[in-house]
């Protein structure tokens, strides 16, 4: 089967699992590759974090852009160009970048010799313009920012490929291409595991509770909608399973924690590995603002990939995305602390990246909030509330 029509009936079965070039259609789930690994019942050292409001180095706001159906894989004709959209990934870009990507370079339908411009320098951008070298195409990125200037790099940087992708009530339709894009993604990331600078490594995480766990998806937050647990539905034979910590071993004095295994995405460092593996490619960054669909008229080529993430709502005047504000703030660099926690109670959670102990803090109103302000107060906050973890842990 050719290599193109397979990817876009991938997109529809969801049964196809791709790495390294190789396609290979499964029947099932459970002939993919398993992770039958099991959690250690020892808990990892549990080095103090810092938490110290004067330890923090950068504060930043990135805005999400949730479409309730789901993102924008899909084919557009405008004048003599053809425009290929891949925006819309809600807070789930990192962690589908490779799928996505593979999906909009299968809608390319050209021959080899065709050059390709990628409108976007993002997580979606960069791996949607490495999967396009990787197919024969010579690529321009064009963007008017590049890493670390980019929305995608002020992201929590933690493998959440569900994570405001879609809403509960668009759930059904979407699942299939959601389940291929997360496991061709899961898949390649394996592939990253171990490399100089660690852009890519697994972390311990500790999930704190004020009740019994739902297990149910979503967010905590007043306002939004109700989001579909693909992972656990659709990805549950892919990752070592989670544990809930025993009253004997808890040393948090939440009664509820739960123990689990994060990919984490370092980001500096694997945006920097992406930006070198695309320029060895051949490939090269112009500097292009656009304003209007008008602008895409004005390329030199005659296909175009367009992953302008949020930005995709004013250039196209897209109604359907939806900002969903988050900020996050960096404390100095703990290269002994091993572990992160995510305490939605308090909205407050930690995740160990080599760049810096990242604070996220999650607030009512981020939803359908399209403001790019940093607020200081917000991170102070959310560090006194880690502060307050580490007082309360016992030693």
């Amino acid at each position: 089967m050719h290599r193109r029509r397979f990817l876009q009936g991938a997109a529809g079965s969801g049964i196809a699992a791709t790495l390294g070039g190789c396609v290979t259609a499964k029947p099932s789930s459970s002939q993919l590759p398993l992770s039958p690994a099991s959690l250690p019942l020892s808990l990892p050292e549990m080095a103090p974090i810092n938490a110290y409001p004067d330890r923090i180095i950068s504060t930043n706001v990135c805005t999400r852009p949730f479409r309730a159906t789901g993102p924008r894989i899909e084919t557009e004709t405008v004048g003599k160009k053809t425009l290929i959209h891949n925006y819309g990934h809600g807070g789930s870009g990192w962690s589908l970048s490779w799928g996505t990507a593979a999906l909009a370079e299968s809608l390319i339908n050209a021959d080899k010799q065709t050059p390709v411009a990628v409108v976007g320098c993002g997580a979606v951008g960069l791996t949607t313009a490495i999967q396009c070298q990787r197919a024969g195409y010579k690529v321009t990125i064009y963007a008017k920012e590049q890493p670390p200037y980019v929305r995608s790099s002020y992201a929590s940087g933690i493998w959440s490929p569900d994570s405001r992708i879609v809403t509960l009530a668009n759930a059904q339709p979407f699942a299939e291409r959601w389940q291929w894009m997360a496991r061709m993604s899961y898949l390649r990331f394996q592939t990253l595991l171990g490399l100089t600078g660690n852009p890519v490594e697994w972390t311990t995480m500790f999930r704190l509770a004020d009740k019994p766990f739902d297990d149910h998806g979503g967010h905590n937050i007043p306002g939004e909608p109700a989001y579909p647990n693909y992972r656990k539905e659709l990805l549950s034979d892919l990752n070592p399973k989670a544990r809930d910590v025993s009253p004997s071993q808890n040393p948090f004095a939440t009664p509820h924690v739960r123990q689990f295994p994060l990919l984490m995405f370092n980001i500096s460092a694997y945006s920097q590995y992406l930006l070198d593996l695309f320029y060895r490619s051949g490939g090269q960054i112009i500097d292009r603002t656009l304003t209007s669909m008008a602008d895409f008229q004005q390329f030199d080529e005659s296909v175009i990939v367009n992953c302008t993430g949020y930005g995709a709502k004013a250039l196209l005047n897209d109604d359907t995305i939806i900002p969903v504000r988050g900020q996050t703030c960096k404390l100095m660099p703990q290269p002994e602390v091993k572990y992160g926690i995510q305490y939605f109670d308090r909205h407050t959670s930690v995740y160990p990246r080599r760049d810096g102990l990242l604070v996220q803090a999650g607030a009512e109103g981020d939803f359908n909030n399209p403001l790019a302000n940093i607020d200081p107060q917000e991170s102070i906050k959310a560090v006194e509330q880690l502060a307050a973890i580490m007082a309360e842990m016992k030693r």
